[in-house]
């Protein structure tokens, strides 16, 4: 044809698309986005898990910030009850620097890896009966830059702190939304655990003042949304509750813990090495599994908890260890870490997953050594905010869990001062208690029950929760 023949055509052609092309297009002009959203694209099987998979997964990349230098991965799993109008869940793991696959492997997703030792082989994949994508939708989302297979193009984009990495999961969601407006009318949900206590409240807040969203989210009403955080970091003063977390379990005993308070002011962490008195009563807390207290540790997993937090110090005993001897034992549940490290480095499961060249290096559960800065240590000032604007939220703490004690969750809960509506009380599942809880007058819930992160320690008791609280009833 032509160039005479084509010239006006694309513009005449437009007009000639069905409605909701025509409507699409629009709406993503009204978005001001520079350039179309990079849409995912359904993984039908996965590698491990034999035959095809009976729910849909969607995995992709999208690029956020004026360059798009910073590209997000995400797994989708549609709701395998009603994704039309069923929740849809934006879900961030904590670390820094903690891929989501933790909890879309282990905590709550469609699948989970099969318990048994490694023999060499790609690990195997077998379905979760206690996944939450039962009754909603989940955007597992590998965050902030640089965590699991979300990259950086450029040196400068790797570098994040707190409001800059919160602004570009708006920007994601954003555009996200954009490639599946169907899901906009659908009620809408932020949720995370342990360090993204910290995240998601900054997350619901941003979403709640409408930037860059009005049109877009124009029907996310309060009534239908909210945020919930599992074994939430919230302020600097969580640590404070590690001692009197340890007295009331039975970790401590009287006399230890009034010596505690003397020579160490309470706190666990930031002691100073040259206070002896305060360093020999620690020891007595050494060897526990922060996770959970009643489980036996795992030199894979559990150093000593006054080094918990330290740059890298998991990677750098897993990569110490020869291939054999990094899979071979399944002493304890921590064991089943080492299975995510054979899976996500395998070519097999980039190929699988759709991984973007750029960004494979070596794969990390928990890449503790990000360029990100903690620039909000206190988020209790936004859960008060989102309080008042009507929002729903769901707080549930492992009632066995030393990194961030339930004690700690119910200090700052308390100083919000809201009135209690249901007073503590039992929850149960299939007949037995699985934790207490307490509902106060701002659309807050409190649970108790399970490890660091709860779901992974009570799978069937958290489903229970999770599908309680999402459908708006006691739980």
């Amino acid at each position: 044809m032509s160039e005479q023949k084509w010239k006006g055509r694309p513009f005449f052609m437009f007009f000639h698309q069905p409605l909701y092309f025509r409507l699409f297009f629009i709406l993503m002009l009204l978005q001001g986005c520079s350039k179309f959203a990079v849409a995912g694209s359904a993984v039908k099987f996965l590698p491990g898990f034999e035959g095809p998979l009976p729910f849909e997964l969607e995995t992709g990349y999208i690029g956020v910030g004026e360059s798009e230098d910073v590209q997000l991965f995400y797994y989708f799993v549609k709701s395998e009850s009603n994704p039309e109008v069923d929740p849809l869940v934006l879900w961030l793991t904590g670390g820094p620097g903690c891929s989501t696959l933790t909890a879309l492997l282990y905590e709550f997703g469609p699948i989970k890896f099969e318990e048994v030792e490694y023999n060499g082989s790609l690990p195997r994949l077998i379905l979760n009966t206690n996944s939450w994508t039962e009754v909603a939708s989940f955007i597992f989302l590998d965050f902030p830059v640089g965590t699991g297979f979300s990259y950086a193009r450029t040196p400068d984009a790797l570098q994040s702190n707190t409001l800059q990495a919160c602004n570009q999961a708006l920007e994601f969601l954003r555009k996200f939304l954009i490639d599946h407006p169907e899901f906009i009318s659908n009620p809408f949900y932020v949720g995370g655990d342990s360090f993204s206590g910290l995240i998601v409240p900054i997350i619901t807040e941003l979403i709640s003042e409408g930037k860059n969203f009005k049109r877009l989210f124009s029907q996310i009403v309060r009534p239908k949304s909210g945020y919930l955080i599992g074994n939430p970091v919230t302020t600097p003063t969580d640590d404070n509750y590690r001692v009197p977390f340890a007295h009331g379990m039975g970790l401590i005993s009287d006399e230890l813990y009034e010596s505690l308070k003397r020579n160490c002011k309470g706190k666990y962490q930031d002691i100073d090495p040259s206070n002896f008195p305060c360093s020999q009563d620690l020891q007595l807390l050494d060897n526990i599994q922060v996770a959970n207290i009643l489980e036996p540790t795992c030199d894979f997993w559990a150093p000593n908890p006054r080094n918990l937090f330290l740059e890298g110090s998991l990677d750098k005993t897993f990569l110490g260890l020869n291939r054999f001897e990094r899979f071979l034992a399944f002493r304890c549940r921590a064991d089943g870490y080492k299975l995510s490290y054979a899976w996500a480095n395998d070519d097999n499961v980039h190929e699988a997953l759709q991984i973007h060249k750029e960004s494979i290096g070596y794969w990390r559960r928990c890449n503790y050594g990000l360029p990100y800065t903690t620039t909000v240590q206190d988020c209790v000032p936004y859960h008060a905010n989102l309080s008042s604007k009507g929002y729903r939220s769901l707080m549930y703490s492992g009632d066995h869990d030393f990194v961030v004690p339930f004690f700690a969750t119910q200090a700052w809960i308390r100083s919000l001062n809201y009135p209690i509506i249901d007073d503590w009380r039992q929850w149960v599942v299939e007949g037995q208690v699985a934790g207490y809880t307490r509902s106060y007058a701002n659309r807050m819930t409190f649970a108790t029950g399970g490890g660091h992160t709860a779901p992974e320690y009570r799978p069937a008791e958290c489903k229970a929760m999770f599908k309680r609280w999402i459908s708006h009833e006691p739980l």
